[in-house]
């Protein structure tokens, strides 16, 4: 059987032998990953933005953009880089988002006023109810994940996945500081 894959063709060889192995490499693959704590982090995470995903569409966003009035709901002000980072997209990706949500009366952009090359996102009045629904969507859909842990195992999972995290933060600044010294 040949199969072209990125402009390659690559023969696969499907004997019962190849099958068996092909088969027993995937499920090798998956033992390793599934009990990975970083794989496991990931597949949630995944698994909520779909979830959101398919929530938002119901009251007329997308995932990434409820994402993104959610972000500046909390950090008014941000700029279009610091969003796009945070929303883990290329800088044009949030411009693009943040045009869409303008259009539709949700956020505004204002100059910085220390830095007239900088634009920050504010959500307008409009966004108010659309926030707080998509919030009571964000709750609802978070107890139901969680419905089968305890309030102390919640609060225990979150105290641990957020050192987790934090420990990961100090590690981005550490390799940050550790560049800026060497050059």
């Amino acid at each position: 059987m040949n199969r072209k894959t990125g402009g390659l063709r690559v023969s696969i060889d499907w004997t019962p032998d190849n099958q068996r192995l092909h088969i027993i490499s995937i499920v090798i693959i998956w033992a390793v990953m599934e009990p990975n704590l970083a794989f496991v982090c990931s597949d949630i995470a995944r698994l909520f933005r779909k979830r959101f995903a398919e929530a938002a569409r119901n009251v007329g966003s997308t995932g990434p953009q409820w994402r993104a009035l959610l972000s500046v709901q909390k950090c008014p002000g941000i700029n279009q880089g610091a969003l796009a980072e945070r929303l883990d997209v290329e800088p044009i990706s949030a411009c693009r988002m943040i045009d869409r949500l303008e259009q539709a009366g949700l956020v505004e952009r204002r100059r910085d006023p220390s830095d007239r090359r900088v634009w920050q996102i504010f959500l307008t009045d409009a966004a108010t109810p659309v926030v707080a629904q998509l919030q009571e969507i964000g709750v609802a859909m978070l107890d139901q994940a969680t419905s089968a842990l305890s309030a102390e195992e919640i609060e225990r999972l979150f105290t641990y996945l957020s050192r987790v995290r934090d420990t990961l933060l100090m590690m981005d600044e550490a390799e940050l500081v550790s560049e800026t010294s060497n050059g």
